[in-house]
């Protein structure tokens, strides 16, 4: 085949926000922020004023909470993605962890952003009074972190083979992390206040169906992969509000929905560029691993660096991985860069990465 190589574009969710995420790339680059101020001013609109203080960098006390984390994460997710639409880029398939799966569902067209936004809004608001809570990532395999699970505290995430996140209740999960802890397991706390994707949440997050089932949802327009239901989001499901609604209180199967995303056809056997749209590069880390990226043509890369810097160096790292989304060689007065702006394996795949803390 010839061509441009297949994009696919990743969007994650709440554990990779960072004080000032994306500000960088806010200041240097006029679209993206014409964007972001689109969302932020329907956020606004329901009583999330968040500009000020993303803009200045601020983390409070609630910096982690869903008022605050989850729209400024669908902010950010949906303005990068929109910005590579906007130049052009056609992806092959998004993929969205979690809430990240409401980004790239808006951008695939099953929402409008002013019905996403008013969706997430209320699923904000039903979850305000749930348990206290948490996240807990592991680097094991499911069967793996099965002794440690109770009724409550479950397998809340798979991200890879040996990359889980168990969630529930603060109790049980402390109890579950000193237990995992005396037997050796690497473990590391997920930035989240809820326990999001345990079944202890099923209630509160049925409390947004009134408000989905009132918002009109098409059928995607762009190639659009499940991480609850591993594969392609067919129509049926795009168009059930349960589907949704549900979403915050079951397991994210991020590990499963790459794999098949990846051994789809219009990507299997190609060179291919996934590239993360959202802050973090978590999701990068974890499909530059995946044995279909891993020491082939294809490039795992960062729209955005994985920790915050200044205009040029979040403009440079945006411009390079859209460079490769679109297939076209870097400009020999900015080569692409391997390391902490890309995140391309020039010399050698990467062989490690931090236990993944993408949660809801």
């Amino acid at each position: 085949m010839t061509g441009p190589p297949p994009a696919v574009l990743l969007f994650p969710g709440q554990g990779a926000q960072q004080p000032g995420m994306g500000v960088g790339l806010y200041r240097a680059h006029p679209g993206f922020r014409a964007r972001m101020d689109e969302v932020l001013a329907l956020w606004r609109g329901h009583g999330f004023d968040l500009r000020a203080d993303w803009l200045a960098a601020r983390r409070g006390p609630e910096a982690d909470g869903p008022r605050t984390a989850q729209p400024l994460l669908f902010a950010l997710d949906w303005a990068v993605g929109r910005t590579v639409l906007d130049a052009g880029v056609r992806p092959a398939a998004l993929l969205g962890h979690s809430v990240g799966e409401i980004a790239a569902a808006t951008l695939a067209g099953v929402f409008e952003p002013a019905d996403a936004v008013s969706v997430m809004a209320d699923r904000i608001a039903g979850l305000e009074g749930s348990p206290p809570g948490g996240m807990l990532a592991v680097q094991a395999g499911p069967d793996e972190v099965a002794p440690y699970t109770t009724e409550e505290v479950v397998v809340g995430a798979v991200n890879a083979a040996r990359q889980v996140l168990l969630a529930g209740p603060e109790a049980g999960l402390r109890t579950a992390e000193e237990r995992l802890r005396a037997d050796g397991f690497t473990c590391r706390r997920a930035r989240a206040l809820n326990p999001f994707h345990s079944p202890v949440l099923t209630a509160a997050a049925l409390r947004s169906l009134p408000r989905l089932a009132a918002v009109r949802v098409r059928p995607p327009r762009l190639p659009l992969y499940s991480s609850y239901r591993p594969g392609p989001l067919t129509d049926e499901l795009a168009r059930d509000p349960r589907y949704w609604a549900l979403q915050p209180a079951r397991p994210v199967l991020f590990g499963p929905a790459l794999d098949l995303l990846l051994a789809g056809r219009d990507i299997a056997g190609r060179d291919a560029v996934v590239a993360e749209a959202g802050p973090g590069q978590g999701l990068t880390a974890l499909a530059r691993r995946h044995p279909r990226i891993a020491g082939a043509g294809s490039h795992a890369v960062g729209l955005l660096p994985a920790r915050p810097g200044g205009p040029h160096a979040e403009r440079a790292a945006f411009d390079d991985a859209l460079d490769l989304l679109a297939g076209a060689a870097a400009p020999p007065s900015r080569p692409v860069r391997a390391g902490l702006q890309t995140g391309l394996p020039r010399s050698r795949p990467g062989t490690g990465a931090p236990v993944p803390t993408d949660s809801e």
